[in-house]
């Protein structure tokens, strides 16, 4: 009897988040020089907001780790008030909580809560989403007025230069060995953000477990291209 295929152990990868690790380019430099500045900020809060996989969750990364930061998201502001979850905190991270707030008043309240201990504690608010605090549909005067004024940092998508360097870096994330050939073949095929790249580089690391092998070539990343075309997540579809 043929034994069966063996199916590849997938492990749990951490993806490398630090500041060195980010990449900086003109679509995201201004965020990272805002990131940078900190702790002299001219306010005690800052929105980074732009389009899927864009870079604002790494960032808001690298801030948590130089600000000792608390991340907080919409669940945790739906479950109880800002004290039970800040303890101590001066700084905090809110993701992610932009599409909840008209449809949910005791989030929105809840959040201006937080903006105002922060302010009060003499701390610091990091605001991420996809748009603007000001374009937020939010049923509170007073956090429409505070959104308003907070200072907005745009990031943009990333060009093709960036997505290369980026591809490069995730290959060497996953210790998996990529030529410039296969990076270029990439580069051409997929959507320009990182999420579309994180997706063509985890396809590759599962075909290169099955395999057993750790060079990729253009084959292989033509048919994991091929394999996220069938599995309906093309680069037409971007995440955070």
């Amino acid at each position: 009897m043929t034994a069966p295929a063996q199916l590849p152990l997938e492990l749990d990868h951490r993806p490398a988040l630090a500041r060195e690790d980010f990449l900086v380019a003109p679509s995201n430099a201004v965020a990272v020089a805002w990131i940078d500045r900190w702790p002299d900020w001219p306010a005690h809060a800052l929105a980074l907001y732009g389009p899927p996989g864009s870079g604002k969750t790494h960032l808001c990364q690298v801030w948590r780790q130089a600000s000792g930061a608390v991340a907080i998201d919409a669940a945790q502001l739906r479950s109880a008030e800002p004290p039970a979850y800040l303890g101590n905190a001066t700084a905090c991270v809110v993701e992610d909580v932009a599409g909840c707030l008209a449809g949910e008043p005791e989030v929105a309240r809840r959040l201006l809560h937080l903006y105002n201990m922060m302010r009060e504690r003499g701390g610091f608010l990091l605001l991420c989403d996809r748009e603007a605090p000001a374009r937020w549909d939010c049923p509170l005067a007073d956090l429409r007025s505070r959104l308003s004024g907070t200072q907005a940092v745009a990031l943009g998508e990333p060009d093709e230069s960036l997505v290369e360097a980026v591809l490069v870096k995730l290959f060497a994330d996953r210790q998996l060995d990529a030529g410039m050939e296969v990076v270029r073949f990439l580069v051409l095929r997929i959507e320009r953000s990182f999420a579309a790249a994180r997706r063509a580089v985890s396809a590759l690391d599962r075909a290169a477990l099955t395999a057993k092998r750790r060079q990729i070539t253009v084959p292989m990343a033509r048919a994991a291209l091929q394999e996220i075309e069938a599995a309906g997540t093309d680069g037409n579809q971007g995440q955070e």
